[in-house]
């Protein structure tokens, strides 16, 4: 068999003027003449900042890729591509997800590699590397950058997002004071990595760990831990093997890799935020699978993972127990996991995970004592989402999954933030809050804002959780009963943008029904009324409000689905 020839040998292979030209510019780094003998090129793409606090560890790791590409005999050339962190970025990294894919797959595409490292960590990183490589289909293996260590606060061990959440809701009800609250600001955080907690960062580590594209074990190791360096090491050196076998992406992300990643989700109790990435990488690399898929692959899913923010503990014990290895395995056992699905490793699923052991049986339970019974995604439809919207069970109070109550609404944040504390809101437990405008288009990048706070009027009654629907998205960090993603949004014309101050809406998550209780001809009446809001007048803002896609379609813009390719056209100096 004729061995393909390496794509980077169109820029450095030959005595041609351009291969010169390409190979001498090159030289200046001080690379040897038998850098480009025939070697693959490995990029390792980076999303290392000093901005987003969850990769700012990834330098590091970098280097260990290097070490262990050219210990596999490749060259490894290591470049940047745009960071996003949800931690600091405004208005939110979401914004910018799409952005930064087209960042990757351009640079991906444009120079001369041969198979691509991507160092990912704050959640839409993972996303953003993964749909731009997904769309050049070169070999491809992703490297999370880990968790943070627990974070530990009056003797407490402390969530990262997730007990921010509890803290500023203790505070508000009074349970909590305020020099309390900003004393446990240092010890949240006490080292280099990722929310701790299974929020979207290690909701993502976990999904590509699910999907076969990760080294098993990738999700749950701290980043501080010397197995994440000793990881790096050996992702570097398989990415140089997968070049040689031609082992693509679109090999890897068939559609039994999917299914048995929305079953991963459901068994960790993983962010909703999952949902929007996971049908974004789909749109990319061409595999038919849409919100439906995840209601019905994740039906029946226990969550059996007792972390925060669904459980008790920390990515750190979730480590020490065995990790994503052992979800599989357990899922294997009771028929829940494609056992044939490929990986980067050239193994199966099943083969990668038929040895893991369970080191810490309160942390990742047993089918038959589960965190949820129901855990997964819940997609829900009706006159209120007639295209989807979603909740997260195992992070949501069983009393409040079957409920029928009053709308309060809130056209925007700004609103909504400046009603919440009057005391003579007329809102009370059984209320339902709703949030519009605040989607794809309506928040230009759809932030985590849909987890609203209750008021403190109701905390201070000792209510915790209220019925809360929105077109937004929420932290993989929070919990409660917040139903996400109503699509089509309020800004596109959707029905959420027609209820009014009092109308009854009905929550049945078992049903899996959202219905605003309005007669038809009534919303007709509205919607013929209804006026939409003035689009960004300019800048990228403009580009994404008009191109981007419904949350049940990824938030993908609509001129980057499908799979471009790595062919680029020659240039002529």
């Amino acid at each position: 068999m004729t061995k393909k020839p390496l794509r980077s040998q169109a820029w450095f292979g030959g005595s041609s003027k351009d291969a010169i030209m390409h190979r001498s510019w090159m030289k200046n780094q001080g690379l040897t003449a038998d850098s480009f003998d025939g070697r693959p090129v490995i990029g390792i793409c980076n999303t290392w900042s000093e901005l987003t606090p969850c990769n700012a560890h990834l330098r590091g790791l970098a280097d260990r890729v290097k070490r262990g590409v050219l210990e596999a005999g490749g060259l490894p050339l290591e470049f940047p591509t745009m960071s996003l962190g949800e931690s600091n970025l405004r208005p939110t990294a979401m914004l910018y997800r799409n952005l930064a894919s087209m960042d990757v797959e351009e640079s991906i595409r444009g120079n001369p590699v041969d198979g691509v490292v991507l160092l990912v960590g704050c959640d839409k990183t993972t996303p953003a590397l993964v749909m731009g490589a997904a769309s050049c289909d070169l070999p491809t293996i992703v490297l999370s950058g880990g968790p943070m260590l627990n974070g530990r606060v009056r003797g407490e061990a402390v969530g990262s997002g997730t007990s921010i959440w509890r803290y500023s809701e203790d505070v508000k009800a009074g349970r909590m004071t305020l020099a309390d609250f900003m004393g446990a600001e240092s010890g949240m955080s006490r080292s280099a990595g990722s929310c701790n907690t299974m929020g979207t960062a290690s909701t993502m580590a976990s999904m590509v760990e699910a999907l076969g594209i990760a080294l098993p074990e990738n999700a749950a190791l701290p980043a501080v831990d010397a197995r994440r360096f000793a990881l790096a090491q050996v992702t570097g050196r398989r990415i140089v093997d997968m070049v040689k076998d031609d082992m693509r992406l679109s090999s890897l992300l068939v559609p039994a890799a999917f299914r048995n990643a929305i079953r991963v989700n459901g068994a960790i109790g993983g962010s909703t935020n999952a949902v929007l990435h996971l049908i974004a990488i789909v749109g990319r690399i061409g595999v038919e699978l849409g919100l439906d898929d995840w209601d019905e692959f994740g039906r029946g899913v226990p969550t059996i993972v007792d972390l925060q923010p669904s459980g008790r503990f920390l990515m750190e014990e979730f480590c020490y127990a065995g990790g994503v290895p052992v979800v599989m395995r357990a899922l294997a056992e009771h028929g829940l996991l494609e056992r044939d699905a490929p990986s980067v490793t050239g193994r199966t699923a099943w083969e990668n995970v038929a040895e893991a052991e369970n080191f810490g049986p309160e942390v990742i339970r047993s089918f038959t004592d589960p965190l949820t019974p129901e855990g997964g995604i819940a997609v829900l439809r009706g006159n209120l989402a007639p295209n989807g919207a979603v909740i997260k069970p195992s992070a949501a109070t069983p009393a409040l999954m079957q409920h029928r109550g009053r709308a309060v609404v809130f056209d925007t944040i700004g609103e909504y933030k400046r009603r919440i504390l009057d005391p003579d809101l007329d809102i009370d437990a059984d209320s339902v809050m709703v949030l519009r405008n605040c989607g794809p288009r309506g928040y230009p990048g759809m932030a985590e804002v849909g987890n609203m706070g209750l008021p403190p009027k109701l905390l201070a009654q000792g209510v915790t959780d209220m019925v809360r629907i929105s077109d937004a998205r929420m932290s993989g960090t929070a919990y409660g009963t917040v139903v996400l993603h109503v699509a089509p949004e309020a800004a596109a014309g959707g029905p959420l943008a027609l209820v009014r101050e009092g109308d009854m809406i009905e929550l049945d998550v078992a049903g899996r029904r959202l219905v605003l209780d309005v007669s038809e001809d009534e919303l007709a009446i509205r919607r013929a009324a209804w006026v939409p809001a003035t689009p960004a007048p300019s800048g990228y803002e403009s580009l994404y409000v008009r191109h981007v896609l419904q949350a049940d379609q990824g938030a993908d813009f609509d001129f980057l689905l499908g799979c471009r390719g790595a062919a680029v056209p020659l240039n002529s100096h």
